[in-house]
């Protein structure tokens, strides 16, 4: 009775299995890597109040941060090539940004404990199952609330709030404030408050 390779049939479906590919070019992967590196190594354990060191380590890696951004240590950037934030940005701990793509955060946006904001998907409906990846925008003064999700391609307007655990499939309006799963639009938020800050 003849053995059957088994295993090297199993390793050769591997190969053309989709699923199994990486999603992203080498030279990509690399930088992540020693992106992720410098993240567990400098940036994680750095203390509470070094946003300075923390800037100064994602601006090394590309991200172009205006002043007074406070990045939390156990804040998760997935390219910090691929972010780009005006004056004054927070990102909490815990809050992860997903960005294989371009994501801007206009000035005094803030995204909240536990928040994720995510700038990719998956095309299910192709064999292949490619990875696209969607350029995003979170505007002036929006606040992403704790545990509050944004998904791929979706842009939150001037003033916005995405209230605590909601998750927005849709443009969030300027000024509205949306809860919910999915997100929809609960009221207004008064402009006065961005005003009165700006001055």
């Amino acid at each position: 009775m003849a053995i059957r390779p088994v295993f090297q049939k199993q390793d050769l479906t591997a190969m053309r299995d989709p699923y199994t590919r990486p999603m992203t070019a080498r030279s990509d992967r690399i930088r992540r890597g020693i992106w992720n590196l410098c993240y567990s190594l400098l940036f994680r354990f750095s203390p509470r109040p070094m946003f300075g060191w923390r800037t100064l380590l994602l601006r090394l890696f590309g991200a172009r941060l205006g002043p007074g951004c406070k990045i939390y240590s156990k804040a998760r950037i997935w390219a910090p090539w691929n972010l780009s934030c005006e004056d004054t940005v927070a990102f909490a701990d815990g809050a992860e940004i997903y960005n294989p793509a371009p994501i801007f955060f206009g000035s005094h946006a803030t995204v909240s404990q536990g928040a994720y904001v995510c700038g990719a998907t998956h095309l299910y409906n192709q064999p292949e199952f490619p990875m696209v990846s969607s350029t995003m925008t979170i505007g002036r003064y929006a606040w992403i609330c704790a545990r509050a999700i944004v998904s791929p391609g979706v842009n939150v307007g001037e003033g916005a709030i995405l209230g605590l655990g909601s998750v927005a499939t849709k443009d969030l309006e300027p000024f509205g404030i949306y809860a919910g799963h999915p997100a929809r639009k609960v009221k207004e938020r008064e402009r006065a408050s961005i005003a009165a800050v700006d001055g």
